[in-house]
């Protein structure tokens, strides 16, 4: 158990790190949600997916799965402070106009978010089959604590990113970059 609960915290880091940085531009009931059940989703499933789809498969997609994820990781979090860089004080500083979303809000990017950073569970995936420990467990314990941090850190990026001010979408975004130049660099 110890060493499936390293396993978890280890592939929980990057949701943490990710998540302070969506956290920056704002925690609400919503995002605490939707933050997660995608990301525990994602980091639950991903270990089923790689124990079905099997050794060859997972081992060949687990190396270029720390690629890709890097690089959508990055690309998310250019887009979010070019964003953050164009929108007029009013918006950033918390009087946006009404029906006008905000990027924590946006689905789309965090399913994005929560795939690219629950690649690397594909080889995980395989490697608790090797652990001996069953489906369920691996992925019910991965989930868990993927949620937890997932969590803590919307609730530090939250704070920092309230005191930040007019500055924390941007700093945010910088954040997912940082992530994905971490992951691409083994790490997290």
């Amino acid at each position: 158990m110890l060493a499936l609960l390293l396993v978890a915290a280890s592939v929980g880091l990057s949701n943490l790190a990710a998540a302070i940085g969506i956290g920056f531009g704002g925690v609400t009931a919503r995002t605490r949600i939707r933050v997660a059940v995608i990301f525990g989703v994602f980091e639950a499933g991903m270990p089923i997916v790689g124990l079905v789809v099997g050794a060859g498969v997972a081992s060949g997609i687990g190396h270029a799965a720390r690629w890709i994820g890097a690089g959508v990781l990055i690309a998310i979090g250019v887009v979010t402070v070019i964003q953050a860089w164009r929108q007029p004080a009013e918006v950033v500083c918390g009087t946006r106009p009404p029906g006008r979303p905000h990027h924590t809000d946006n689905l789309g990017r965090l399913i994005i978010s929560a795939f690219a950073l629950s690649l690397d569970n594909l080889a995980a995936g395989f490697a608790l089959g090797t652990m001996h420990v069953g489906v369920a467990e691996g992925a019910i314990v991965i989930g868990v604590v993927s949620v937890v941090l997932s969590l803590a850190g919307l609730e530090l990026g939250g704070r920092i990113g309230a005191a930040a001010g007019r500055r924390g979408e941007q700093i945010g975004g910088a954040i997912l970059v940082a992530v994905g130049v971490a992951l691409a660099a083994g790490v997290l």
